[in-house]
């Protein structure tokens, strides 16, 4: 294993070089580390193989687009060594992740998920719309989106699905948490998390230190928790806490976690505990800012700390929503309609709306 990259908090990147387009790097016996491009400030994500001798298990697959594609025969007949895919393991339902997945299942591979994550992405896949539902821009309102942004976005083809997720066959195989399933000579525990993305997969080697991680555990940044139009009222930030107290039950130092975006890591107990503390302090600071009736798009500031540009002003958008839930539901902020069609949020602390 090559040297350790050390960060003065304790955290090591053992491969500091991730792989080229196309190529791989070997892990760990057996283990191939595998990156595919995004077309996204984000621009990339790791998708690892796992051999079992006549074929491969895929832990992630990337976006369904044609670039991905190619690469991925590169990978087959290059460092897959012409053997076939015979199970992709889907982590969760977002595109990069599950995208190629349906095309894998054409050409013979068995699709492995959560039950909530094939629901999902099979049902996103089949909800194509030329413009935003009305559900949607109501939801947008409410939320307290800037108006011009509003007034654009009615009137734009939304993100659909089906423009890079390939279509999804029925049938797929179950996975739960607490489940063992074999793999690249190894007995693997599903572990689930939750806030990202409702019920997403990661594996827990039980006869090494590896983890395959995907969105759940990643280093040095942390994924969106986002509220939409279809569970206005969720609580994705609350649900992420519960998680991270769960795999601090379960971490060591000496894993080497297997993430779904950056570089593999060790120093996942350390890991853990920054991202509980990344959205506690975020709480703090926006229940601070919240000593006055806000729009919820107004509330960035103290959550993001730096200016946030049009392409990132959706997601900006649905993270602010999900802390603003986390708050009202915890009783430490309150929440009414105002005359715009837009909510306001104070503080409990701050004084009744007139």
């Amino acid at each position: 294993m090559p040297d350790g990259r050390p960060e003065p908090d304790g955290i090591r990147y053992p491969f500091p070089d991730p792989p080229a387009e196309g190529a791989a790097v070997e892990v760990a016996k057996g283990v191939l580390w595998l990156r595919l491009p995004l077309p996204m400030k984000l621009d990339h994500v790791n998708a690892y193989a796992l051999d079992d001798g006549d074929g491969w298990t895929l832990f992630d697959t990337g976006f369904d687009t044609r670039r991905t594609r190619a690469i991925w025969e590169r990978l087959l007949s290059g460092p897959l060594a012409g053997k076939p895919v015979r199970r992709v393991i889907a982590s969760h339902h977002h595109p990069d992740h599950i995208g190629l997945a349906g095309w894998f299942q054409r050409q013979g591979a068995a699709l492995w998920t959560t039950r909530t994550a094939w629901l999902f992405a099979r049902m996103l896949t089949l909800d194509e719309q030329p413009l935003p539902v009305a559900e949607t821009l109501e939801f947008w309102r409410r939320a307290g989106m800037d108006a011009d942004v509003l007034a654009a976005r009615a009137q734009e083809r939304p993100f659909n699905f089906a423009d890079i997720v390939a279509p999804l066959p029925l049938g797929f195989h179950r996975i739960r948490q607490g489940d063992i399933l074999h793999a690249a000579g190894r007995n693997w525990e599903v572990h689930v998390g939750n806030g990202h993305a409702p019920e997403q997969a990661t594996l827990w080697s039980r006869d090494c230190n590896l983890v395959l991680g995907a969105d759940q555990l990643l280093p040095s940044i942390s994924p969106n928790l986002g509220v939409y139009a279809t569970e206005p009222e969720a609580d994705p930030v609350g649900d992420w806490l519960e998680s991270c107290a769960h795999f601090q039950t379960l971490a060591r130092a000496e894993h080497l976690v297997l993430p779904g975006h950056k570089l593999p890591f060790t120093g996942l107990p350390l890991r853990l505990q920054q991202k509980i503390d990344n959205h506690l302090g975020a709480l703090k600071r926006l229940e601070a800012f919240l000593d006055q009736p806000r729009r919820g798009g107004a509330c960035f500031p103290p959550l993001f700390r730096r200016e946030i540009g049009a392409g990132e002003y959706g997601l900006a958008l649905v993270e602010t929503i999900a802390h603003l839930n986390h708050l009202c539901l915890r009783g430490r902020a309150r929440r009414w309609m105002g005359d715009d069609g837009a909510w306001r949020w104070q503080a409990c602390a701050g004084q009744s709306p007139q």
